[in-house]
């Protein structure tokens, strides 16, 4: 496509949505319901066409050199197909959000005043790597009322495009306009900076990805932006912390999956736990990872790298770590503050006035006691699923799930009156 044609074809798929979100929002929340378990169902369906879609995006993305940690991102197997479908069955069997009364009230002069969610109405979420977004964001907006344009990332597009294929297939069986579902079809990078300038068919774009992505969304959207930013997540051991707990934690914070954005990328030891330290650093060593620490730290394992200034503000989303010793919690709130992305942060430790110091002070969207940053997840926090972890604090914090992709308006009623 020229640049012509990619503009009338965003302008058209804005109309579209547009149009879509209107119905979906008079649209019954049964209908919703049959279109998101439909969509299950044709992705249990259809796995084979997915994986080998998802087989295309592997191989081309191996011809270019991506991270194991990208390719990880990147691939499916049966499991995460699974999984795919699992999390819409659950999206499925969530409450309702649209029409919910919030609050409501009667006011001394007999009007009656309710506060009631509202769809957000057209949500264009870019996205990087993850195929799985494509099910995630498609299903947790239409549980909400909305409509999506989703543009994936070039190396997932086939991927994408078969999911998108079952989840609009879907929306017909039950239907829902088709259009309520949308992906960009073109991996032209003009097509992101048409979508961030569609202020009259887009109500809120999401960016889910890296820095590059979220600092350019940022800069050229002329639509209101809400950031999943950088996971600069940490993990604090505190001196009152449990051996073995710290181990266990981690090492599942850090290595169960490196190239999510739940993923620890900083350890924060107090220096009263230096003890514990050498065994946590050899299960890090042990299990691959290298990791990069502080003159202390360094001290303790010849096979420790130092650390640079940059390592404190770096997200690796690979089998790499930081490692610092700090002067106990409070020193450890203050490295958090100054260096984390207010993604997600965790704290080790038996002393419940240390544990609740950190859970209050730590401006992060998420703040963990005694487990793992990989539960960062809308899945694990019973959302089904999510569109990322806002790092903002205006409109939503954290995992971003159905709810969160709902406004509300107030609705008032009279009997006739009229003010004095």
């Amino acid at each position: 496509m020229d640049e012509r044609d990619i503009q009338a074809v965003m302008r058209a798929i804005g109309v579209a949505a547009r149009e879509a979100a209107a119905a979906l929002a008079l649209a019954s929340a049964d209908s919703r319901t049959a279109a998101l378990k439909a969509a299950a169902a044709a992705i249990r369906r259809d796995a084979e066409t997915i994986l080998a879609a998802n087989a295309r995006d592997m191989a081309a993305a191996a011809q270019r050199n991506l991270t194991p940690a990208l390719l990880d991102r990147l691939k499916l197997d049966a499991t995460r197909v699974e999984a795919m479908a699992r999390g819409l069955d659950e999206v499925a069997a969530l409450p309702d959000p649209v029409g919910a009364v919030l609050a409501d009230w009667d006011r001394p002069s007999g009007l009656r005043i309710a506060r009631v969610r509202v769809p957000l109405g057209v949500i264009g979420i870019i996205y990087e790597s993850r195929p799985n977004v494509t099910a995630d964001a498609g299903g947790l907006c239409l549980r909400s009322g909305n409509a999506a344009i989703l543009r994936g990332g070039s190396e997932s597009f086939h991927s994408s495009s078969a999911i998108a294929a079952c989840l609009r297939r879907a929306l017909g069986e039950s239907g829902l306009p088709t259009a309520a579902i949308q992906l960009v079809p073109t991996t032209d990078r003009a097509a992101v900076g048409e979508m961030l300038q569609m202020a009259e068919s887009i109500d809120v774009i999401v960016p889910r990805g890296g820095r590059g992505l979220i600092e350019r969304v940022a800069a050229e959207s002329r639509i209101p932006v809400l950031k999943h930013l950088d996971g600069i997540c940490h993990t604090y051991v505190d001196g009152a912390a449990d051996p073995e707990m710290a181990r266990r934690l981690v090492l599942n914070a850090k290595m169960r999956r490196t190239g999510i954005c739940g993923a620890t990328e900083t350890l924060l030891v107090d220096r009263r736990a230096i003890g514990q330290l050498p065994a946590i650093l050899a299960d890090l060593i042990d299990a691959g990872c290298e990791v990069r620490g502080d003159a202390e730290t360094c001290a303790l394992d010849p096979r420790v790298q130092p650390a640079s200034e940059a390592d404190w503000d770096t997200e690796y989303l690979d089998a790499v770590i930081a490692v610092k010793l700090v002067d106990g919690v409070d020193a450890a709130i203050v490295h958090v503050n100054r260096h984390g992305s207010h993604h997600t942060e965790a704290i080790v430790t038996e002393d419940a006035a240390a544990a609740q110091r950190f859970l209050d002070q730590v401006d992060s969207g998420i703040v963990m006691h005694n487990t793992s940053t990989q539960f960062a997840d809308g899945g694990e926090f019973g959302m089904g699923a999510e569109i990322g972890i806002s790092t903002g604090k205006l409109h939503a914090r954290g995992p971003v799930g159905a709810e969160q992709l709902t406004s509300y308006k107030y609705v008032v009623r009279g009997t006739g009156q009229v003010r004095p």
